[in-house]
């Protein structure tokens, strides 16, 4: 990697990275969702690294345990779909 700049005052400065030798089927798949989504493939190479190497603030095993947190407090009733959506409607003018 080679840095496009140098940090000043503690300032972290963009990094420009080269990729070889990727394979084509990622480069058509890169091209595409990158199309789809409006971006460069710069744009859309960095959002798959953030996606990717950026550590979600909560852990699966957590989300799960919440998950099943709330569907104790709603008892065994599910929602009905009318019930849905005047909660959505909550609010609303």
């Amino acid at each position: 990697m080679a840095q496009s700049g140098s940090a000043e005052k503690g300032v972290a400065m963009p990094v420009t990275l080269t990729l070889k030798n990727i394979p084509d089927d990622v480069y058509v798949r890169l091209k595409t969702v990158s199309k789809a989504h409006r971006r460069s493939l710069n744009s859309e190479a960095i959002v798959c690294f953030e996606t990717y190497l950026t550590p979600s603030k909560t852990l699966p095993a957590e989300r799960i345990r919440r998950a099943q947190d709330l569907r104790a407090t709603c008892g065994e009733q599910p929602f009905r779909t009318k019930d849905i959506a005047a909660f959505k409607r909550q609010g609303r003018p």
